[in-house]
């Protein structure tokens, strides 16, 4: 079986395909400070509430985090006897190289939700994705990485105008019911949800423009549900685009025999 994670700036998801199917997501806090063996005990507890077996026999790792990879690689060398493929690293091929400017690191989500979105909903796709920033990337009409846009996250903006408006509580983001608030908490929630569907709407027309052409829209990350209720906003949403993607890249290596 093949485990598969991804880890942002504020969370880690860890899933295992069986061959057909992802049998399990789990989620967990993002912290560099996690050993290997404090992630197996905690793997190891999320299979045994779902009845399931840790058979691991391969493992894709994506972090924009790279002091968690240290004890990520540990968890694989330790207790499943492998290396684990890295994406961003030399020895971890991708299908299509990314096109950007020379020297540019791409953060490896980016890579992997490019191509999982290009495998799912073929070329010329603009992929928003609401994470810590929020992210829009450009795949081309090979699959490839073409550039994009980052944006501050959505909770991130929250936090930053509780933390820097001593006056304004902090609020959790959510579709109001009007534009106009008539209390602090739906000023606010109306300013975020309205704010940031204006960005992606602008961003995602400025990119069509800017490209000549019609680009189809597809969210992912925990907020695409939510931002789905603006009406035209995407023309889809994928929560397991990530996943998908960690484990397309993981067939493609093993098909060029360099798994």
């Amino acid at each position: 079986m093949l485990l598969c994670i991804d880890t942002g700036n504020t969370n880690s998801t860890f899933s295992i395909w069986d061959g057909e199917r992802f049998i399990g997501i789990w989620r967990i806090s993002t912290n560099h400070l996690r050993t290997a063996d404090e992630y197996y005990v905690w793997l190891s507890s999320m299979l045994t509430l779902r009845k399931l077996d840790l058979c691991i026999d391969a493992c894709i790792i994506s972090s924009t985090v790279p002091r968690v990879v240290f004890n990520l690689r540990v968890l694989c060398n330790r207790y499943f006897d492998l290396r684990p493929l890295v994406v961003g690293k030399p020895d971890c091929l991708l299908p299509v190289q990314p096109r950007v400017d020379e020297g540019t690191v791409v953060g490896p989500d980016r890579l992997v939700n490019t191509w999982a979105a290009f495998e799912r909903y073929g070329p010329h796709l603009t992929v928003v994705d609401f994470g810590t920033a929020t992210t829009f990337d450009v795949v081309g009409a090979d699959g490839s990485y073409e550039g994009g846009v980052i944006s501050p996250g959505v909770n991130l903006s929250l936090e930053a105008l509780h933390m820097g408006a001593a006056s304004l509580p902090h609020v959790d983001v959510t579709m109001p019911a009007q534009v106009i608030g008539t209390n602090t908490v739906a000023c606010i929630q109306s300013g975020v949800f309205w704010g940031y569907a204006g960005l992606v709407r602008e961003i995602c027309a400025r990119i069509a423009a800017e490209r000549g052409r019609k680009m189809k829209v597809i969210a992912t990350g925990g907020l695409a549900p939510l931002f789905d209720q603006a009406d035209g906003l995407f023309d889809g949403w994928d929560e397991d685009l990530t996943m998908h993607g960690l484990r397309l890249i993981h067939d493609y290596n093993k098909e060029m025999g360099n798994v």
